[in-house]
């Protein structure tokens, strides 16, 4: 993060962009001439995303009424839906957006938007989203994803902002406790490609001659890649109409779109459903470390002296279940076929899949080793019971030759 007037640590960006030499590559331009990585102007907005989790659970309502009484009013943020389809197939319930003043920050000679948005969903997470517009070739942006790779002040800046806002809604938080795991994830939106005639240029034309670049912008690479690491990051691609299309990897995405704001929201959310499945993963992982250590202790006391245990380990179970099912239906896109396939491509570049099976197998572990705790704990209370009953007859027995 830098100053509004230092010069930073990247301010050889701009030379470099001003001095590279354009290379030739195959292709023609409008009226035929050789066509190179400078005859492309771009314009666009660089979003930079940091998903962070807060708590178990956020009372959206109540967050809404706090941070409306300490200054503006924030909104609920909704899919705008620009393509045709049901409009009752939303977020369930829709996210709380807070619009922040950035400050003043630069990354190289591309400056910060003025307003940061901070978005709270109610199962707990947080996402930090920046903006940066840009303006340039496509070796200005290829520069840019590189050096949002290596940034961390960005990174630091939005965990304070998380902080801060915690601090500000903690009566609305249930469960509170930050987690150390961030995901970042980068999205280009580019709203205009233009050749040097001004003719505007698709995405199926950048496709066909810039596929080096767009690949190295994806994996925030300034060295030339393999062709096959080309080829696998432009594989998830999706698009609606010919003149806009989602190019989506693991670490990024571009936009090719001039209101890119529902795929946007698709693939911050994914981006903050990977977040919640890692720290969910975690969770499960130190709740069956505790359920097997107690369970390895063996005997339950004199009368189940261990129901303090197996509470928590249901609670853990209950908890970490009901995070999971609120992370997995906050998003209903079963009527937008199309961000529905946006979403299954931003899924699979992910592996949400694979953490869903992974934990849905924990939960299910945690559930057999519950069973077991309890039907010990049961077993030894009857085994008691049995005793007690047998100490009484004999009692009696006793009781009755004193009697006679």
């Amino acid at each position: 993060m830098e100053s509004a007037n230092a010069p930073g640590p990247y301010h050889s960006i701009v030379n470099q962009t001003s001095e590279a030499k354009p290379t030739t590559r195959p292709g023609a331009s409008g009226d035929g001439a050789a066509s190179t990585a400078a005859d492309i102007r771009l314009e666009g907005v660089c979003q930079v995303l940091f998903a962070h989790d807060l708590a178990l659970a956020i009372d959206l309502e109540e967050a809404e009424r706090l941070i409306a009484s300490a200054g503006p009013a924030p909104e609920r943020q909704t899919l705008k839906h620009t393509r045709h389809a049901p409009a009752s197939f939303e977020y369930r319930p829709a996210p709380l957006r807070v619009s922040e003043p950035a400050g003043s920050m630069r990354i190289g000679r591309f400056e910060l938007a003025p307003d940061v948005d901070v978005v709270l969903f109610d199962f707990g997470a947080v996402s930090v989203r920046y903006n940066i517009p840009f303006a340039g070739s496509l070796d200005d942006l290829r520069d840019l994803s590189a050096r949002l790779s290596q940034e961390t002040s960005l990174v630091a800046d939005s965990r304070r902002r998380t902080e801060d806002l915690l601090a500000a809604i903690g009566p609305a938080v249930s469960q509170p406790g930050p987690s150390e795991f961030v995901e970042d994830y980068a999205i280009f939106e580019i709203r205009r490609a233009m050749d040097v005639q001004g003719r505007p240029v698709t995405p199926e034309e950048l496709l066909a001659r810039e596929t080096a670049r767009l690949a190295g912008i994806l994996r925030a690479e300034s060295a030339a890649l393999s062709t096959q690491e080309t080829a696998d990051a432009l594989a998830c691609r999706v698009s609606y109409a010919q003149s806009d299309a989602a190019l989506i990897d693991w670490n990024a995405a571009l936009v090719f779109d001039e209101d890119p704001e529902d795929v946007r929201s698709v693939l911050e959310f994914a981006n903050v459903e990977l977040l919640e499945m890692r720290h969910l993963d975690e969770r499960l992982d130190s709740a069956l470390d505790e359920a097997y250590a107690v369970l390895s202790k063996g005997s339950v006391g004199l009368l189940g002296g261990r129901g303090t245990d197996l509470r928590r380990i249901a609670r853990l179970q209950v908890d970490s279940a009901v995070l999971f099912e609120g992370v997995n239906n906050a998003l209903k896109l079963l009527g937008d076929q199309y961000l529905a396939r946006v979403y299954r491509l931003a899924a699979g570049r992910l592996h949400l899949p694979e953490w869903d099976a992974s934990i849905l197998r924990k939960l299910q572990t945690l559930d057999s080793i519950y069973a077991k705790m309890s039907d010990r704990q049961a077993t030894r209370r009857m085994e008691i019971l049995e005793w007690i009953i047998i100490l009484l007859i004999a009692f009696e027995v006793v009781m009755g030759f004193i009697r006679w």
